[in-house]
């Protein structure tokens, strides 16, 4: 076997994120986290998908059916391993990135820009979904005021101003998401108490045998097609650079977000379909309603009740629309600035210092899908997409934790248990639910790959940089495990070899020995002697081949 020069081994040993100090204050804390991920995720969930899922169970057609809080159940257990893989991804990485990050960094290049533009679709879908759902309630307004509204006009003015705003740059966009979510929830909480004092329940729609359709295949189905109601729940990672102690709020505050969120969905659904039957929200068209909240106050609460639930739908929905548009922008910004699309798009705004071209192509994506989407093909469009991202994310765990001793750079403060039957289930059941959902999600999912290839291809590979990824490293472990670990050892070797000079001092050879991890418990006497064993020719330094030497020796005595 060749040995290798430092050209041939960049990425291995010394960390290739090359990290900058986080000039961002790390000032939230696990409330913070909790809430923020909750603000990304309740919306659409609660305001716009419950009807779409109770006629999804009940076969595609006019039948609506009530047992959908076991997909939403179902799908929040689906949901886990990827929540637990990226929060042992984000306290190894706790900067601003998030997911873009973990898998360009994981698979290299290639595939990160394949997963950048699903990642910048899956968002994109997500807010685009949150503007139909304003669609949906706006004909309350109409009502209320006496006036005509037109619908598709007023959701694209409405789309025009949001990107105006991302691009003047409004920082507060969160502080004013995560009050309005909180007093819509409390809204419905109360909405919900006084249905149960109030209001005969037949629990039979939620929990019969004839709620859940044609059974586990109906279940299962549904649970794949509000996937996307958990689309946000570890948006949190992409600003792990401001969380403090990230290696235990950023797990635990993942984690508690999804309890709450499963625990919200679950007891909403099942105090819906149990208050008011699955057959009232469906229009006289005979399809799903797209305002069910505004059905189910108005049967529990009265008119002006539900006008107060419209108004607060609009505006929850517009605000996630809001911050929606601004993380969505993020990606193709983030991959130019990785060379892997056009730099004009890594430009900011001279005066509001935002990346304007990427939010306005953002902005012209969205009133696209608002215009000539269906409801329910945007939502399977955004659920499918983000179960591809969480497949993705278990992987990327997989293949860092395989490949660390390789990539020593890789030290998560908080490690996923039961490693890897959680993330290997996860992927399982992750590619049953995109084959359940149809020939949607599938070509969504192969669209994606091709225009990610494509982009890569023409512009990408021209102008990253080489560099040996974790994923090549799993693949060498498996195909040449020889060549693998003496490609390590090589890249100890440079990397402690500091000024180039072809040599070690003892110093130098202590480095190397500890970035290999050969033994955490070894110490510095025990590694001298081993130095000055392999100096055979006395003269204080190692070459690469004594180098090779003393690792053999050591190797041989621990055997």
């Amino acid at each position: 076997m060749k040995g290798f020069t430092p050209k041939d081994l960049v990425g291995l040993i010394v960390n290739p994120l090359e990290r900058v100090v986080e000039t961002l204050e790390r000032k939230l804390g696990l409330f913070s986290v909790v809430i923020i991920s909750l603000a990304s995720m309740l919306g659409t969930g609660l305001f716009v998908i419950p009807a779409l899922a109770m006629v999804e169970m009940g076969g595609g057609g006019s039948t609506a059916v009530g047992g959908i809080w076991l997909a939403f159940l179902l799908a929040g257990i689906v949901i886990l391993p990827a929540t637990i893989s990226k929060s042992e991804l984000a306290t190894a990485m706790p900067s601003s990135g998030g997911a873009y990050v973990y898998i360009e960094k994981s698979f290299g290049p290639q595939i990160g820009t394949v997963l950048g533009v699903g990642l910048w679709a899956t968002t994109m879908f997500k807010s685009a979904f949150a503007l139909l759902g304003f669609k949906a309630y706006l004909w309350v307004l109409e009502e209320m005021f006496g006036m005509k509204i037109n619908i598709e006009i007023a959701a694209l003015v409405l789309l025009v101003l949001i990107v105006i705003i991302n691009i003047l740059g409004v920082k507060q966009i969160k502080k004013v998401q995560t009050p309005i979510v909180l007093v819509s929830v409390t809204f419905l909480a109360i909405i919900c108490i006084k249905a149960l004092l109030t209001v005969p329940m037949n629990w039979d729609n939620a929990f019969s045998k004839n709620a859940f359709g044609s059974g586990i295949v109906s279940v299962a189905e549904t649970s794949a097609f509000v996937f996307v109601a958990y689309a946000g729940v570890t948006k949190i990672a992409a600003i792990g650079g401001e969380i403090k102690e990230p290696e235990k709020n950023i797990p635990i505050g993942l984690l508690l977000s999804l309890a709450i969120s499963i625990i919200i969905y679950v007891i909403f659904s099942i105090i819906m379909v149990s208050a008011v039957d699955p057959s009232e929200y469906i229009s006289v068209e005979n399809t799903a309603r797209e305002d069910p909240v505004y059905v189910f106050v108005d049967s529990v609460a009265g008119q002006t009740f539900a006008q107060i639930s419209a108004f607060l739908a609009i505006t929850m929905l517009t605000g996630m629309a809001l911050a929606g548009v601004m993380a969505t922008s993020r990606f193709p910004f983030a991959m130019a600035r990785d060379n892997l699309l056009p730099q004009s798009i890594e430009n900011v705004h001279p005066k509001y210092n935002t990346p304007h071209l990427s939010i306005i192509f953002t902005g012209i994506a969205m009133g696209f899908c608002i215009s000539f989407l269906p409801v329910k093909d945007i939502a399977k469009l955004a659920s499918g997409f983000k179960i591809m991202i969480f497949i993705m994310i278990n992987c990327c765990v997989i293949v860092l934790r395989t490949s660390s001793k390789s990539h020593s750079w890789y030290n998560p403060k908080w490690k996923s248990p039961f490693f890897p039957v959680i993330q290997i289930l996860g992927i399982i059941v992750s590619i049953w639910l995109i084959y359940l959902m149809g020939s949607k999600a599938l070509i969504g999912a192969i669209a994606t790959i091709i225009i990610g290839l494509i982009i890569y291809q023409s512009y990408g590979k021209k102008n990253v940089q080489y560099e040996i990824t974790p994923w090549d490293t799993f693949r060498l472990m498996f195909t040449n495990p020889d060549e693998a670990e003496k490609r390590r050892l090589y890249a100890a070797f440079h990397a402690a070899d500091s000024n180039n000079k072809g040599h070690l001092n003892l110093q130098e050879f202590i480095s190397a020995m500890k970035s290999l991890q050969l033994d955490k418990n070894i110490d510095s006497p025990v590694l001298r002697r081993y130095f000055h064993s392999a100096d055979l020719n006395g003269d204080g330094v190692l070459d690469v081949d004594e180098f090779l030497i003393s690792i053999q020796e050591f190797k041989q005595e621990e055997e």
